[in-house]
């Protein structure tokens, strides 16, 4: 597969990723090479990746904790602490190896340690494949709300390596596959029609999906990188979908909601309103949610948990003068921006999904 340039970063897939690191690092003549991991990245794909450096760089590894429980500024002071203590500086390299969180929090960490040194992604989850490989967004959770605290700033490499989604469990496949879906809703009725049969998928389709999923991305955040208006696209679902996992996060009696089948629920809310505001044909509407259900099954939400789920949509990043902006579809591939929506409508949208 093609490498794809996003502005001053380039996304590498799968035999590609290990002759561009080298050629990286042998180019750059890093002072010293720090590589962030969790518990499960340490044990599963870190050894593979080790192996395929070429480098007599000196190389620390340093862990955090799992979870998105753990993608705090805390968590962050830690890191800075660890590089700090190792005698990291300027030139040195940070290579982050994981799924979101560690993308994410991995990122921000190198962004801010004496006011920047380079980074590297390998994400190791489909979610963080085609999503958070693509744009540059860095950053962590203030409490229990998502990414309030972060900067754009592109790692100089994102190196995709298949492989490691042999590692996964079918959750976080499915929670990755979620953000695939939302790029068909939102950008190709062509790309979205490539997945009505996910049981007659194979190993080789899952790859050019992937490629196609990180294209259609970085096409959106190359015309605006800053999110004042196309890539604000990019968030349909996520608006009520964000609000749910936070609520779900934060509630002792609720089990946490993976990030992808969090926005399953929020693309099935904002069909039901783009059906009621702007024109989304109510067909279509019925067959997301028939189709969304039947692979991700249904989350029981109580009408007591409605309004609190709502509370937290003034947190929402897209608002914008008090103003709770949702991402609405006219039609697939035909995204609406800045829309303004009524509570009454989001009630009757969570009706629908309990429907």
């Amino acid at each position: 597969m093609n490498s794809i340039s996003s502005g001053n970063c380039t996304i590498h897939f799968n035999e590609s990723c290990y002759t561009s690191i080298n050629k990286h690092i042998k180019e750059n003549n890093f002072s010293k090479i720090f590589i962030l991991v969790d518990e499960n990245t340490h044990e599963f794909c870190l050894p593979y990746f080790l192996k395929q450096l070429e480098t007599e760089i000196v190389i620390e590894i340093i862990e955090i904790e799992s979870g998105e429980i753990n993608k705090t500024i805390d968590t962050c002071v830690g890191v800075w602490n660890t590089l700090s203590e190792l005698d990291a500086d300027r030139k040195s390299l940070l290579i982050n190896i994981g799924g979101g969180v560690i993308t994410d929090l991995g990122g921000f960490v190198a962004c801010t340690f004496k006011r920047g040194i380079a980074y590297i992604n390998v994400p190791t989850t489909l979610l963080s494949m085609v999503d958070a490989s693509v744009g540059g967004k860095t950053g962590v959770d203030l409490g229990h709300l998502k990414n309030q605290i972060g900067v754009i700033s592109n790692p100089d490499l994102v190196l995709i390596d298949t492989q490691f989604l042999a590692t996964l469990p079918q959750n976080q496949m499915r929670s990755g596959l979620a953000e695939m879906l939302k790029h068909g809703l939102i950008s190709s009725e062509n790309y979205w029609n490539k997945f009505q049969d996910l049981s007659q998928m194979n190993v080789e389709d899952l790859d050019l999906l992937i490629h196609e999923s990180v294209l259609i991305k970085k096409n959106v955040v190359e015309i605006d990188p800053y999110e004042n208006g196309l890539r604000k696209t990019l968030n349909f679902g996520h608006t009520l979908g964000h609000a749910i996992e936070t609520y779900f996060l934060s509630s002792p009696h609720r089990s946490t909601l993976l990030h992808g089948e969090a926005i399953i629920i929020g693309m099935i809310l904002a069909a039901y309103i783009s059906t009621e505001l702007a024109g989304f044909p109510k067909e279509t509407t019925l067959k997301i949610k028939e189709f969304f259900t039947e692979y991700y099954g249904k989350v029981e939400i109580t009408e007591e948990e409605r309004q609190p789920i709502m509370d937290l949509l003034k947190y929402d990043k897209k608002n914008n003068h008090g103003n709770i902006n949702f991402v609405l579809l006219e039609a697939i591939g035909k995204p609406k921006i800045d829309c303004l929506v009524d509570d009454n409508i989001i009630i009757d949208a969570f009706e629908f999904y309990s429907s």
